[in-house]
């Protein structure tokens, strides 16, 4: 993990500023900077308009109820080759651009998954449901209605010991022309 950000931080922005500077001289100071910009803007309304049509095609496959995993992928690529456009440089540029273009990006998303399932398969990756990402301690209660392995039958747990929460009765809002709740009109005393 430590290579990789060295990689990151380190590596590619020198190279990157040995490639401007090689682009520089080649083609001049003005040019170089034009170059930059224009990929930017070329990069932000491709990366716009891929993304646009990948949101599309993941809102057609849930409509007909199916798993949009390509779309899913093909979002993340996007969004990546974005960033990396926007970020000056001859590398990243060149990186978002494959990253944009269908045919590319369709290989990239290709090696991304076997790469993912290889790291299912031999059980180096780990998936956490939960806030932040975070899973749930062993010292954690459980649920209600989960599972507990220690109990002698096979059934889940189907008590709870908390406390129920209020829900208010909208059934006499003001918007109905009653102000008062059913609770409030019980625990007042009658008139009568």
């Amino acid at each position: 993990m430590l290579g990789r950000l060295v990689l990151l931080f380190l590596i590619t922005p020198a190279v990157e500023l040995g490639l401007l500077i090689q682009v520089d001289r080649f083609i001049g100071f003005g040019p170089t900077i034009a170059l930059i910009i224009a990929t930017g803007v070329a990069g932000s309304y491709l990366a716009r308009r891929e993304g646009l049509t990948t949101w599309r095609r993941l809102n057609k496959r849930l409509g007909a109820g199916e798993l949009p995993g390509k779309e899913l992928a093909d979002g993340v690529i996007i969004l990546v080759a974005g960033a990396l456009l926007i970020t000056p440089g001859v590398l990243t540029d060149i990186l978002g651009f494959l990253g944009l273009l269908p045919p590319s990006r369709a290989l990239i998303r290709k090696a991304l998954m076997k790469r993912l399932q290889s790291k299912i398969d031999d059980g180096s990756m780990e998936v956490q449901f939960g806030v932040f990402g975070g899973a749930t301690s062993s010292s954690d209660p459980p649920s209600p209605g989960s599972f507990d392995p220690s109990s002698s039958d096979d059934q889940p747990s189907t008590s709870w010991n908390g406390t129920a929460r209020q829900v208010p009765d909208h059934r006499n809002s003001p918007s109905n022309g009653s102000s008062s709740s059913p609770s409030e009109e019980s625990d007042a005393p009658s008139s009568e």
